[in-house]
C-alpha cells in the first residue's frame, strides 16, 4: 500500500466576483446592501449571506463589522450573480472620499 502525500496550499483571501461597483451606500440590512453607482447615478442592490463579514478598508488591512456602515458612504462592493442570477456581495470595501478616482483636469 502506498501513502498518497498532499500538499498544503498556503491559506489566501476567499475569492471574490470580478465585478465591482463603487458609489455611496443608500441601504443596509441583514439581507441586502445598495449602493448608488458614482458612475451612471443608478442605485444597485446586493444580497447578503447570513453572517456576512467581508468588511474592509480600501487597503484590504483593516476589517469593519456590519454595524461599522453607514448610509452616505463611500464603498465598493465585489459580487457574482452565480445564484439564479441574483447579485450576491462577496466583499465590500470602505472608502474614503479622498480615494476616489481623480478626474484629470485639462490644463
Amino acid at each position: 500500500m502506498g501513502a498518497t502525500v498532499a500538499a498544503l496550499a498556503p491559506a489566501q483571501a476567499a475569492p471574490v466576483g470580478s465585478s465591482w461597483v463603487e458609489g455611496t451606500l443608500v441601504h443596509i440590512s441583514t439581507s441586502n446592501v445598495k449602493i448608488k453607482d458614482d458612475k451612471t447615478g443608478k442605485e444597485v442592490s446586493f444580497l447578503l449571506v447570513p453572517h456576512f463579514d467581508q468588511v474592509f478598508s480600501g487597503d484590504g488591512k483593516t476589517t469593519y463589522q456590519m454595524k461599522s456602515l453607514k448610509s452616505g458612504q463611500l464603498v465598493k462592493v465585489f459580487y457574482d450573480q452565480k445564484l439564479l442570477g441574483a447579485r450576491h456581495a462577496d466583499r465590500i470595501l470602505v472608502l474614503n472620499r479622498s480615494q476616489a478616482a481623480v478626474k484629470q483636469q485639462k490644463g
